[in-house]
């Protein structure tokens, strides 16, 4: 194909698409608008036309602006609403994580029960912590290094870092879901951690002293991992078991869309968790307040998951994006 001679026979309507985007929408008569279509249509029809049969560098960055341009007029976005925001909180989030529950559960009771038997491994024999601790770390660990953790910043910086930490490792339990085992080495190391520290305390007899510390931000900040996990290993398995009437491209897509919500939602969930561990964990308040602290803001949150989540699930509400957004499928025989 002979690219100027191309570009001079359809520059006219190049030139005039140009035009008709260089001026307000509100000013263009309904002939102009119809136009404008007809004109964006054309040029995303040259813009494939050069790609397919010469795919001049310059032609084509000049036909993909102009295109993008056109649909940016033709298609704009609604903007921002909050009703969408508001739509996301009491519907799209808490019905993904819903759904996803079986997942969800069975990833929190696996990681209790590993992290159990480890803490009870380590603390009923005196040489097993001693493999990957000295004597001194023990010590301090038992003595001070434990309880002086959720002291080492101020508590800004330290529920600022907590929750970026724990959103890191959500993120990657939910990127990482479809290929399974990245998602399964990050549960075992948290569990091999929790396990460890856990069992030093226990076998020194600070039991009260560590579960009165974690229990009363890891009842919510673990049930996060546990949510990222599960639908993280939901998405892995959609391509492993796609169904019988979805492709595994199909079956990736929709629960890679139902990560990405669970991943948004549990941002501010993580936020409520880090406040927490930063504030009333290392507080002096008595023992059983910070518990029910962390308590309430637990059962809140699983509350709102089986209320809202549950009524979403009942009214056949979707999470999904709108199907004109959805990749197409056309039926086969």
């Amino acid at each position: 194909m002979d690219v100027d001679a191309f570009a001079a026979e359809h520059g006219p309507e190049w030139h005039r698409l140009r035009t008709l985007l260089g001026r307000p929408r509100r000013k263009l008569s309904a002939a102009e608008v119809d136009e404008l279509v007809t004109l964006y249509r054309r040029a995303a029809t040259h813009l494939s036309i050069v790609q397919s049969r010469s795919p001049d560098p310059d032609l084509t960055t000049m036909l993909t602006r102009l295109v993008l341009t056109a649909r940016a007029a033709v298609t704009p976005s609604p903007g921002f609403r909050w009703a969408v925001v508001g739509r996301f909180f009491t519907t799209a989030f808490p019905l993904e994580v819903y759904r996803a529950g079986r997942w969800c559960l069975g990833t929190g009771l696996g990681f209790v029960a590993l992290s159990t038997l480890l803490i009870l491994i380590v603390a009923g024999d005196p040489e097993v912590p001693l493999r990957f601790l000295t004597q001194e770390e023990i010590t301090a660990l038992v003595e001070r290094d434990f309880e002086d953790y959720y002291r080492s910043a101020p508590a800004q910086n330290f529920g600022f870092a907590v929750w970026t930490n724990n959103a890191w490792v959500s993120a990657i339990c939910l990127a990482s879901g479809v290929i399974v085992l990245p998602v399964l080495y990050v549960l075992w190391v948290n569990a091999v951690n929790l396990g460890l520290v856990g069992g030093v305390m226990v076998g020194n007899d600070r039991t009260d002293l560590f579960l009165g510390l974690l229990l009363v931000h890891g009842m919510l900040e673990l049930t996060c991992v546990f949510v990222a996990a599960g639908v993280g290993l939901r998405i892995g398995w959609s391509w492993i078991a796609p169904g019988p009437l979805r492709s595994r491209g199909q079956a990736v897509a929709a629960a890679g869309r139902s990560g990405l919500v669970v991943a948004l939602g549990l941002v501010p969930v993580l936020l409520v968790s880090g406040i927490v561990e930063a504030f009333v964990t290392p507080s002096v308040l008595p023992p059983v307040v910070k518990l029910t602290i962390g308590a309430v803001a637990w059962l809140a949150f699983l509350g709102y998951v089986a209320v809202v989540g549950g009524r979403a699930r009942r009214l056949g509400e979707s999470a999904d994006v709108d199907a004109p957004d959805r990749e197409a499928v056309a039926p086969t025989v």
